[in-house]
């Protein structure tokens, strides 16, 4: 929609029609000292061709992942995405619909949400998913939430290994509700350490989270894990930030997970500078009336033909809030159902493939970067396409400045979260990265003095 900017005199009798003498007034409430006090320093006036040529030009100025090969990921992945999925989700039914509150008249919509949740319950191997969250962050705050409602226990051991901005979600949602939030330490190989984990689980534990791959791209061994939280009756939660990784790895509901949740935005999603994004949440039939957010259910009419309709819409706009099982107020129906063509596109040879491309790719960087002077592997675990790599010489955001210099957006810099891997750089490669271009990026590293 064009900005259409409003007269004087409109302004003039907008304020007369709800009573206030001026704009001033209208900001009465924020003290004056918080307020600009000046005009504000803007330059002068453009026409509409020149403001478009000069906002064209500064975006030109980013470094983005269409213009620069990148190797950065850390939650947010740069995939290819097929030209059918902006074809079809911006057909005006998708692309300007609401929450289907009218089953009547959305039947697309719930149809596609229904086909979203099948494929997110066929990845993950769990028995139910709903209809999609804001994102993965506050998908892994809820599933904790959702194992208190269900066993009442306090204790939350969560490993150091996952995200960093996810633990501080699961922080933010569970400081007042008297939860105790323990972080277990990764070992030397960059996975959760099993041994402090069997430590620290006991009949208190609500539940034990973990990360597959992890923050630091190491696959870890959930069985094991999985094996200890059932031993203490301890929910097993399992969060994935790039979901790609589920063409080859096992799904966690095989392995013991009791709740499985991540972040979609891989799935035909644009990295989009950090959002929108797609929270996925899925977990076993037996805990579904626990489950945020709302479903899809598939049923037949009166007159025999199957129909679609929300179910299970546990939020605090239809029930009591006591009864609530969360405030999620809608979900990401766009960006799920452009996770469910991608996934279509694809198949389940499609989805192995790609994940095998990543697979490979980033093995080669790794090993290629490894065998750079001045740099090595921290850990020596497997992995998916994320690797951490030791800076000897440099400092990572030195290294990382000499790599846009020539053109190349490098890896994500540990030390914001990490004091202890303050020297690496977590690299991540997918198959949007050609041989060439890792070839360039281990060339440009050595490069550096």
């Amino acid at each position: 929609m064009h900005y259409i900017p409003n007269t004087d005199a409109d302004c003039e009798r907008m304020l007369q029609a709800i009573g206030v003498p001026s704009v001033e007034d209208l900001f009465a409430d924020i003290p004056r000292k918080m307020r600009l006090r000046r005009a504000l320093d803007l330059p002068p006036p453009m026409s509409e061709a020149e403001l478009t040529r000069h906002l064209r030009s500064l975006a030109d100025k980013n470094a983005d992942v269409d213009r620069y090969p990148c190797f950065l990921g850390a939650g947010a992945y740069n995939h290819f995405i097929p030209a059918a999925i902006s074809h079809l989700i911006s057909r005006g039914e998708f692309l300007t619909s609401y929450t289907p509150y009218q089953p009547e008249v959305a039947q697309g919509t719930l149809q596609a949400i229904y086909e979203y949740q099948t494929l997110i319950c066929q990845l993950t191997g769990m028995e139910v998913a709903n209809a999609s969250m804001y994102e993965g962050a506050s998908s892994l705050a809820e599933a904790v939430l959702m194992a208190h409602r269900l066993n009442g226990r306090s204790q939350v051991l969560i490993s150091r290994a996952v995200h960093p901005e996810y633990r501080q979600v699961v922080k933010t949602y569970t400081g007042r509700l008297g939860l105790q939030l323990h972080e277990l330490p990764f070992t030397d190989k960059g996975a959760t350490d099993l041994r402090k984990a069997k430590a620290f689980l006991s009949q208190e534990t609500c539940c034990l989270v973990l990360q597959n791959p992890n923050f630091f791209g190491t696959v870890e061994m959930l069985e094991d894990f999985a094996e200890a939280a059932k031993a203490k009756g301890t929910f097993f939660i399992v969060a994935i930030t790039e979901p790609i990784s589920l063409g080859l790895l096992k799904p966690p509901g095989e392995v013991g997970a009791d709740i499985v949740v991540g972040e979609g935005q891989a799935f035909g999603n644009h990295v989009s500078f950090g959002g929108p994004y797609l929270g996925l949440f899925a977990t076993k039939e037996a805990y579904v009336r626990s489950m945020p957010g709302r479903l899809s259910g598939q049923t037949v009419d009166r007159d025999g033909k199957v129909g679609y309709v929300l179910t299970l819409s546990t939020r605090e706009q239809h029930i009591r809030r006591e009864k609530a099982t969360s405030n999620i107020c809608t979900n990401e129906g766009l960006l799920a159902l452009a996770a469910t063509i991608f996934l279509s596109l694809l198949g389940k040879q499609g989805l192995r493939e790609l994940a095998l491309q990543n697979l490979w790719k980033a093995d080669f960087a790794r090993e290629a970067i490894a065998g750079v002077k001045g740099y090595a592997l921290r850990f020596r675990g497997p992995i998916f396409n994320e690797f951490v790599v030791q800076v000897e010489k440099r400092t990572p955001s030195e290294v990382n400045k000499a790599l846009l210099k020539q053109g190349i957006i490098g890896g994500f810099e540990l030390g914001r979260f990490y004091p202890e891997l303050a020297d690496c750089l977590l690299f991540t490669v997918t198959e949007q990265n050609s041989r060439g271009e890792i070839e360039a990026l281990a060339e440009a590293l050595g490069e550096i003095r």
